[in-house]
């Protein structure tokens, strides 16, 4: 913990891989220096924002929610319109659960929002091994957008990626090294928005196949 004297600040979506980044920034920052932050972006699935808070009492840690309703003003895509079905991308293009510039918007507001709270160090759960073709999600984007930040708001401001190059098999074993496993029943995947996930989607498909090659029973598939 040689950071536990700095505060830090988690992007918290509900999800596996934010719930993992907290376990971790708890562990390397100490309970007491973390705070989450969770956007209500107008995503079609309440229950993301539901997980959110589980997890955040779960990790006795706090959790504020943050409304930004752009996303669903812009339209465009199946997390936030009911009319768009999920769709698998066709080759060389994004699937239709890409939120252009969500990740972009997201961490500029949790850098506006940690400035004024003394908050040096921002985590997120973006990662490019497995980041299912979303441009937002790889490390040049998220080292460019650090550089902006730190001009922008003349700020020692650090971005945190723990699973940048992480497959979502050895996100599992993070997870379970860092004592995260149980946390992972609270959590949310499913781009349905079921509980117990559905199995079928593209989100459910990678955790699953991410929790069968470490070996490892998803907790979530025992929620009734």
């Amino acid at each position: 913990m040689g950071n536990a004297h700095e505060k830090a600040l988690v992007v918290l979506s509900g999800g596996q891989d934010s719930t993992t980044c907290l376990h971790w920034a708890l562990d390397r920052f100490g309970r007491d220096a973390v705070s989450t932050l969770t956007f209500d972006y107008g995503q079609r699935h309440r229950i993301e924002l539901e997980c959110a808070q589980r997890v955040a009492a779960d990790a006795g840690v706090p959790n504020d929610r943050v409304p930004i309703d752009t996303f669903e003003a812009l339209g465009g895509n199946a997390l936030t319109e009911a009319s768009i079905g999920i769709e698998a991308a066709a080759e060389g293009e994004l699937p239709n659960t890409f939120v252009p510039g969500r990740n972009l918007i997201f961490l500029t507001f949790a850098a506006a929002y940690a400035w004024p709270r003394d908050i040096r160090h921002i985590v997120t759960g973006v990662a490019q091994t497995d980041y299912s073709g979303y441009p937002d999600c790889r490390e040049e984007t998220l080292l460019a957008l650090e550089k902006a930040l730190r001009l922008g708001m003349e700020s020692d401001v650090e971005l945190h990626t723990p699973l940048m190059h992480l497959s979502k098999k050895q996100t599992v074993e993070m997870a379970v090294e860092l004592g995260a496993l149980g946390a992972m029943a609270l959590t949310h995947t499913c781009y349905e928005g079921l509980r117990p996930p559905c199995g079928r989607c593209p989100a459910c498909e990678l955790r699953a196949r991410g929790f069968d090659e470490a070996g490892v029973e998803d907790p979530l598939l025992a929620v009734s």
